[in-house]
């Protein structure tokens, strides 16, 4: 699996996996320099090469003259992500058939940053965890337990016999501002076109939606799971 880009590679060298080398661009300066000290301290093997180089085994074109290579994302399971809910409360997001990269890459970011204990993705009708998701996630997928499960309506199951509530974010809801968002909480985002499924969305136990004063009538996903998370930190203090 690559990773690539420096942010991401910066992210990736703050973690314990298992990285097999960097390609950096010949004459390193300001963070490529300390993205070189850092994999040294880690006993990582640098090669430095020619910018060509790195153009071709780009994926994105998108290096920014670093290109880390590592063993491919390591999911974790469903009860990883229950298990490492603190004392106020446990939090997960779960994807309902998110296909765009750049909104699952941004999802996590989103989830990463506002403390959330796990993102939750299916094994179909799903991007996955690829070398682009990480690099849009600015890394915060290197941070952050990625689940990906058969079904997000057993994961749903799953979340309610262990305590959470279910939200569901459509544009027919409740006014989120309006809502608890304590104790164990999940929040269902859904995919670009269809948002949440039905039977998804009949399973949660609230469906919330975000108050629009424009003239376009929904968001796209990630955006909205932001609002949403910030919300729920906002209230969980």
């Amino acid at each position: 699996m690559k990773t690539e880009g420096r942010n991401a590679v910066i992210e990736l060298l703050k973690t314990d996996k298992n990285i097999d080398k960097l390609l950096i661009e010949k004459n390193p300066q300001g963070s490529l320099k300390a993205i070189f000290a850092e994999a040294r301290k880690k006993n990582v093997r640098v090669q430095f090469v020619d910018r060509k180089v790195l153009d071709k085994q780009s994926e994105e074109g998108r290096h920014q003259g670093v290109i880390a290579y590592c063993t491919d994302f390591r999911y974790s399971s469903l009860d990883e992500i229950i298990s490492a809910r603190g004392q106020g409360g446990g939090f997960v997001v779960l994807c309902d058939g998110i296909e765009d990269v750049h909104n699952l890459g941004s999802i996590i970011r989103v989830a990463e940053c506002a403390g959330a204990d796990g993102v939750v993705i299916p094994s179909n009708n799903s991007a996955s965890v690829t070398d682009a998701v990480v690099r849009i996630s600015a890394g915060a997928a290197n941070h952050i337990r990625v689940a990906k499960v058969n079904s997000i309506n057993r994961a749903v199951d799953e979340l309610k016999k262990q305590g959470y509530w279910l939200y569901a974010l459509e544009a027919d809801g409740k006014n989120i501002y309006d809502a608890d968002l304590s104790g164990n909480i999940a929040i269902v985002v859904g995919g670009e076109d269809s948002g949440v499924r039905r039977l998804t969305r009949e399973k949660c136990d609230f469906t919330l939606s975000i108050p629009l004063k424009g003239k376009v009538n929904s968001l796209n996903a990630s955006v909205a799971l932001g609002i949403a998370a910030y919300e729920a930190v906002r209230k969980r203090g």
